[in-house]
């Protein structure tokens, strides 16, 4: 079991300022949330609300008053970088394919990482692309657990106040990498690394050096 913490930066990939800024970084992963409107692969963390609004904890903004990336230009924006991971969002029967049909064409070989709460979606992806089962409530950790049990993943990302150091633990006999989020403050990252786990993401790019600055200490 490796002892290094992996650093992913929590939607960092929204934007490609935030992308270019996390990679040179040197983080394992970089998070972008893709959504599918209208056709388009979108890259946001705002939710919708009707056609024209979106929204998220205190904001609402008018779709016509901002400009989204779409998956391809962040994809470009990273030049070849394949540290992503793509977190899928909302039920649309469409988006992982979609998505995965983009990565074939673009980077066929690329090992990027697909994270998603919508687990059927994963089935859209071959290898090298690592798959990655999302939870963020108690039932459906529940059905995580026993869903890796018979189906061996690649990784999990839970949200952090779930865990135990022995649910962690059971994890990691079937997943790879245990991820854990919100990790955005010193306390938050001491009790990541109380509970055993080997991956947080962080909206905290400082918070994410000082993670890669402990490797060289052996932490």
């Amino acid at each position: 079991m490796p002892s290094q913490l992996m650093a992913i930066a929590h939607r960092a990939g929204n934007d490609t300022a935030g992308l270019r800024a996390a990679l040179d970084a040197g983080v394992d992963l970089v998070e972008a949330d893709i959504h599918i409107f209208k056709g388009a692969l979108e890259v946001r963390h705002l939710k919708r609300l009707g056609p024209g609004w979106l929204w998220d904890k205190w904001v609402l903004v008018r779709r016509r008053d901002i400009v989204l990336p779409e998956l391809y230009e962040v994809l470009a924006a990273a030049d070849g970088d394949h540290r992503l991971m793509l977190d899928l969002k909302g039920p649309a029967a469409a988006l992982a394919p979609r998505v995965a049909a983009l990565l074939r064409e673009v980077a066929p070989e690329a090992p990027i990482t697909i994270c998603t709460k919508h687990w059927g979606m994963l089935d859209a992806f071959e290898d090298p692309v690592r798959r990655v089962l999302s939870a963020s409530n108690r039932f459906t950790l529940r059905r995580l657990r026993a869903r890796v049990r018979s189906q061996p993943a690649y990784g999990v990302s839970i949200r952090r106040q779930l865990l135990t150091p022995a649910v962690v633990a059971e994890l990691r006999e079937s997943v790879e990498v245990v991820m854990v989020w919100p990790v955005d403050t010193p306390e938050a990252l001491a009790h990541a690394r109380h509970l055993g786990v080997s991956a947080v993401i962080s909206k905290n790019l400082d918070l994410l050096r000082g993670v890669m600055a402990s490797w060289g200490d052996g932490g």
